[in-house]
């Protein structure tokens, strides 16, 4: 079945999200593969529904994310060395690295972050009660992921700056391919020059703890274990790169559609607020699965297979919808509802069951618990006072501002 909706094109993603939701209805209620053509680049199955998702992430070997998992197209070569993360690696050099970023991420080290995350939660709010009404994007939801990625990585204040300028422009140019800088450069110079100079950032980081050794994430990551496995100054550069965008995006998104959710939704507010401790984790998942911040992935077909008896050649792309799967009505009951009190609620905000689940989601949840809970303490009734500013993009279903009042 070939669609006439182009889901490559951008006008589709700045429409309501009313409008998405009855579009993916259709394509999951097809009975055959869907492709959809492209008139600038070669086209692509829609993978729509929660089973097809769950199915092709157990099967890596059968649905690669190599070359690329964040991209429709191939990037040119010079941009997929500076951006090819772990996210667009195959076993088993993505168990390797995976293993090795792991240990940035076990429970003595989610715990370290933690306090800094309850400690900038509390600034920031303090900030926000004495600035008034603002822009929550920029005051609030922005700070929070990259300044725990900066702290966790070691960044020095003085650059911090110029790694959130860095940091916004590769979001802008990823998420738009029409994207052009104010200075008129095309979107890969954009993409090369950024990510170039988070990867020298790196490189200065991981030379000065091969010097000097600390109890922290970077010295983890590149001082060699029993085996010898330690990220080379490459990895780490394209590690931070995935940090910075990926851990900054997903919580960022998350925490903007949450204000709006609990704007729009005022009975769940009260409900959360009733017993915020209690509620609040089921909550959070909630936000996750309705929001969706991360709106697909894709995979290219290793060899000829079949997915769930509808066959793929060779070479085929694969886009996979979570934003639709999300909305699986054989998955989820009344899945258009928002309701913090859904139980269960496997979503797939975070990936799919299988190798490339997101190893961050531990941290990008306690992020967002943290925030919520500051904030709802402290001004309970905060609330947007305006429809918030959507990104024009396709992969994110980002938040650009978001005015806010209390």
């Amino acid at each position: 079945m070939t669609t006439t909706i182009d889901l490559s094109d951008l006008d589709f993603w700045a429409r309501p999200r009313r409008e998405w939701d009855k579009t993916f209805a259709a394509l999951r209620a097809a009975d055959e593969p869907v492709f959809c053509p492209r008139e600038d680049g070669p086209g692509f199955y829609a993978i729509t529904r929660y089973d097809q998702i769950a199915e092709a992430s157990r099967n890596p070997q059968l649905f690669s994310s190599e070359p690329i998992a964040v991209g429709l197209d191939d990037p040119p070569p010079e941009v997929a060395a500076l951006l090819g993360s772990m996210l667009s690696l195959d076993d088993p050099r993505h168990a390797q690295l995976r293993r090795i970023v792991a240990r940035a991420f076990t429970p003595r080290m989610i715990s370290k972050a933690a306090e800094d995350v309850s400690t900038l939660a509390t600034e920031i709010v303090d900030s926000l009660v004495l600035r008034g009404p603002c822009d929550f994007v920029a005051e609030v939801a922005m700070p929070m992921p990259l300044e725990i990625v900066c702290r966790m990585m070691g960044v020095p204040d003085s650059v911090r700056p110029e790694v959130v300028e860095a940091t916004n422009a590769l979001i802008g140019a990823l998420g738009d391919p029409d994207h052009q800088d104010p200075g008129g450069k095309p979107r890969s110079a954009v993409l090369a020059d950024n990510a170039r100079f988070l990867h020298e950032l790196m490189r200065e980081l991981a030379r000065h703890r091969r010097e000097k050794p600390a109890d922290d994430i970077i010295t983890a990551m590149v001082a060699g274990d029993v085996s010898g496995e330690a990220l080379s100054d490459a990895d780490l550069g394209k590690f931070f790169v995935l940090l910075v965008v990926a851990g900054n995006e997903t919580t960022r998104n998350a925490l903007s559609h949450a204000l709006t959710l609990f704007t729009d939704h005022p009975e769940q507010r009260d409900l959360l607020l009733a017993d915020l401790d209690e509620r609040m984790p089921a909550a959070i998942e909630e936000v996750i699965r309705y929001a969706t911040p991360v709106n697909w992935m894709r995979r290219t077909v290793a060899r000829d297979t079949e997915l769930l008896g509808h066959a793929y050649r060779e070479g085929d792309r694969l886009i996979m919808y979570y934003v639709s799967a999300n909305r699986d009505e054989t998955v989820f009951v009344d899945p258009y509802r928002f309701n913090i009190m859904r139980n269960p609620n496997p979503h797939l905000g975070f990936g799919s069951r299988g190798p490339h689940f997101c190893l961050g989601a531990h941290l990008a949840r306690r992020e967002i618990s943290l925030m919520l809970r500051e904030l709802f303490i402290r001004v309970p009734d905060i609330h947007a006072t305006a429809e918030p500013v959507r990104q024009r993009a396709s992969f994110v279903n980002g938040v650009l501002e978001l005015p806010c009042a209390f």
